[in-house]
């Protein structure tokens, strides 16, 4: 266990060290100015956006644009690469962010008795853009999305 937090760890570093990260100039800026790491920094962002998420006015804002922002971005980038991959596994995460929308459009009465609902849907979505093979785009797409398409998509 240790040694996955430990990866985890040098992972965010090098991500928030990476030159080619649109991020990487505020944090440089922030860590100089302060003295703090850069990971702390990092660390202390998140813990105030998942309290916000949890407790604050307006998290419905904060979460959808968490949930739009960062992938919009790179969506965009990966249009403009010539591979292949990059634009399926972005085009599968707006199909899950689709899915959860109109679900949630739906079904807005469950929402509000879900305690922490905006942090746990802002969870997910970092679940499903974490860049990883298996994130949960992936496995929410071939496991439950697919086969209800594949299932009434024959029936036409």
């Amino acid at each position: 266990m240790a040694n996955k937090i430990e990866e985890v760890r040098t992972s965010i570093e090098a991500s928030l060290k990476d030159q080619t990260k649109p991020w990487t100039k505020a944090f440089n800026l922030a860590e100089a100015q302060s003295g703090i790491p850069r990971l702390y920094i990092f660390l202390g962002g998140v813990a105030f956006i998942a309290l916000y998420l949890a407790f604050g006015y307006a998290a419905q804002i904060l979460c959808n644009a968490i949930g739009v922002a960062y992938p919009a971005y790179i969506s965009m980038k990966a249009i403009e690469t010539r591979t292949k991959e990059d634009d399926t596994r972005w085009l599968t995460y707006w199909v899950i962010y689709g899915v959860l929308s109109v679900f949630e459009h739906v079904s807005f009465f469950l929402i509000q008795i879900i305690p922490f609902y905006w942090l746990l849907k802002c969870i997910f979505f970092v679940w499903c853009m974490i860049p990883i093979e298996n994130n949960g785009s992936s496995i929410m797409y071939n496991k439950v999305i697919l086969p209800y398409f594949k299932k009434y998509e024959k029936s036409k």
